[in-house]
């Protein structure tokens, strides 16, 4: 399998009168198609290792690879684009936009790559179909329940097909059974699309839905 993502002894730290390490000296690798989730308390240095791979952060030590390019070795517009392009976020809070419907949410990441209105509507409502709410495309957030604003989401993550989906705790805010459709979801979609998946999670039943599980303490992998 082809190699997507790479952690080469990866060290994060934040603060400056009182260093905190987030991430130590973290080696990983992770492939094209694979599913893997990472598990541990909160504090662990989780959501640390998203933002690496998503260059929203970025390493104290060492060097994260996407695709074979070191992350470090390109510029911010580089990061910017590649992070448009190539990787989908979704997060516990969804992070839609409060005052756009639905499609509009969903076609938002077209029309900031120039895609024209008409097309990016169209692409928007193909992939609503695909997440079970074409019927919801006109309404606004406010107007869905929690499962449904987290399908948004991930319509809005994989409308531009990306190599790698990074979903920070995505069934955080649902309830257990809101919770199972987004991951049975994630796995239909995956089936379609054969993306990439690296899931945080503290749910054990989100984690089984990934043929990989690490575990990750105070900074370090612990068990894989």
């Amino acid at each position: 399998m082809e190699q997507v993502v790479r952690f080469d002894n990866v060290t994060k730290r934040y603060g400056s009168s009182e260093i905190v390490t987030a991430l130590e000296h973290v080696d990983l690798e992770i492939f094209s198609g694979e599913r893997i989730a990472i598990m541990g308390p909160s504090g662990s240095g989780k959501s640390t290792m998203l933002n690496l791979v998503a260059g929203l952060d970025k390493p104290s030590d060492g060097e994260i690879y996407f695709e074979g390019r070191a992350l470090s070795g390109m510029s911010d517009d580089e990061v910017t684009l590649l992070r448009r392009k190539k990787i989908g976020l979704i997060f516990q809070t969804f992070n839609l936009l409060p005052t756009l419907s639905a499609v509009e949410n969903v076609s938002l990441p077209l029309r900031l790559d120039g895609m024209p209105q008409k097309t990016s509507i169209e692409r928007a409502s193909a992939m609503l179909e695909k997440v079970g709410l074409e019927h919801r495309g006109r309404h606004r957030p406010d107007e869905l329940s929690g499962g449904e604003r987290q399908r948004i989401a991930i319509a809005r993550a994989l409308v531009f097909e990306p190599a790698v989906l990074l979903a920070d705790e995505p069934t955080g805010n649902l309830d257990s059974h809101s919770g199972g459709e987004v991951m049975d979801l994630l796995d239909r979609l995956h089936d379609a699309f054969g993306t990439t998946i690296m899931l945080v999670t503290h749910n054990l039943a989100a984690a089984e839905h990934c043929e990989r599980r690490i575990s990750i303490l105070d900074g370090k992998i612990t068990h894989e």
